[in-house]
């Protein structure tokens, strides 16, 4: 009988796993949809230079982080070097320097991102203005989202467009912290 038991022993250890595994998934689901691909290509020439933080789902790199900016440029190799900084709550300068490589040349929407060795993460530019004044990044887990603008400080209009553009995404825009810029 022991013999009968342990297969099934076996399956149920293994199910359990499995279901445990699931419920690792992302932190920040799209609702029940798949993660949205990019709206449109991006002229990375257009897309380099400092962008602001508006909004973000919270991480724990992130956290306590204010007057949050991402500066990108081009860099000799052709990959692009990003600096990004924040506030933290006693006044210091928190930095932190990484580099990107495009993966998906067709619309040059599809990134990857370094801060450290060899490990990259997805950064994929969802959505951006025509005149590129606003930009919407995501990756493919739903966990991260970045609302980012060319001004420090826009409209409470111009912010609430933007949280709502998230929206029809399918981002669930009630897990946004709204950043506080200087």
């Amino acid at each position: 009988m022991t013999r009968l038991l342990r297969p099934l022993a076996l399956a149920a250890t293994a199910m359990l796993l499995l279901g445990g595994c699931a419920a690792l998934g992302p932190k920040h689901p799209v609702g029940n949809a798949a993660v949205p691909q990019p709206a449109r290509s991006v002229d990375l020439e257009r897309y380099l230079g400092r962008w602001y933080e508006l909004a973000r789902y919270e991480q724990g790199f992130q956290k306590d982080c204010e007057g949050v900016s991402a500066d990108y440029a081009r860099r000799d190799d052709g990959r692009i070097s990003v600096l990004n900084a924040c506030r933290k709550p006693d006044g210091k300068l928190k930095q932190a320097k990484g580099r990107a490589k495009v993966v998906e040349a067709a619309t040059n929407a599809k990134l990857k991102v370094s801060f450290f060795g060899p490990f990259y993460g997805d950064y994929w530019v969802l959505d951006h203005a025509e005149d590129y004044s606003w930009s919407i990044v995501g990756e493919p887990s739903g966990r991260y989202l970045w609302l980012l603008s060319r001004e420090a400080n826009p409209t409470a209009a111009q912010r609430d467009a933007l949280i709502a553009r998230a929206g029809a995404l399918g981002y669930d825009t009630s897990m946004l912290r709204i950043t506080q810029q200087p």
